[in-house]
């Protein structure tokens, strides 16, 4: 994966990566103009969404770690000795976050399952009448499944479907200054993936309840 990569593509002709934009944007932002960071905001979110979501975050809980990795930023403007070094002191920022993230999630679930077992919330004090599969269980495997099968894609379509996947309505222009891809074969690239993606999962047996 690449989400943790320093220097991206220009797509607007000005020959400077995004590193180098969050540079100037941070200089800017420490010299007074507290506009500065807009653009890097806009810019850089695909790609620290693409990393949190990475490291295992859900989407609800990664729009929080996403927040809250900008406003480390605005907080520790002044101490990030090398300015050329913001984009990646955002990607660590993000990434720690997100860990942090899973294992307060995970030490949680942990919690509700070690409830005593008289408690009206512990598993066992509901009433047992043959459940049904519970959607969770189902949803986790439907990951699981969803993530191995990405994996055995080329490296290029698993870069372009994780960035895809992070919103409703994916800005193009942000993905290819992500991964170097022209704007204009986003589109076709990613039917193509998609199609490769199905096959795989068919070929694995039937997964039509993906």
């Amino acid at each position: 994966m690449t989400g943790s990569r320093e220097a991206l593509p220009d797509v607007d002709g000005s020959g400077l990566t995004l590193g180098d934009r969050a540079a100037i944007a941070l200089t800017e932002y420490r010299e007074g103009n507290r506009q500065a960071l807009g653009e890097l905001v806009r810019e850089a979110t695909p790609l620290l969404w693409h990393t949190v979501r990475a490291q295992g975050v859900d989407q609800d809980a990664a729009e929080d770690v996403v927040q809250s990795t900008w406003v480390a930023l605005v907080r520790h403007a002044e101490t990030i000795a090398e300015p050329k070094a913001v984009l990646k002191w955002l990607l660590v920022t993000a990434k720690r976050a997100a860990w942090e993230s899973v294992r307060k999630h995970r030490d949680d679930e942990k919690r509700r399952t070690e409830l005593p077992d008289d408690s009206p919330e512990h598993p066992m004090a509901l009433p047992a009448k043959d459940p049904l599969p519970d959607a969770e269980v189902l949803r986790d495997e439907r990951d699981r499944i969803l993530w191995m099968s990405l994996q055995k894609l080329p490296g290029r379509c698993q870069e372009l479907l994780r960035l895809v996947s992070l919103a409703d309505r994916p800005d193009y222009r942000h993905i290819s200054a992500a991964i170097g891809m022209p704007m204009g074969s986003i589109g076709s690239t990613r039917g193509r993936c998609l199609a490769k993606l199905r096959t795989i999962l068919d070929e694995q047996g039937d997964f039509s309840w993906i």
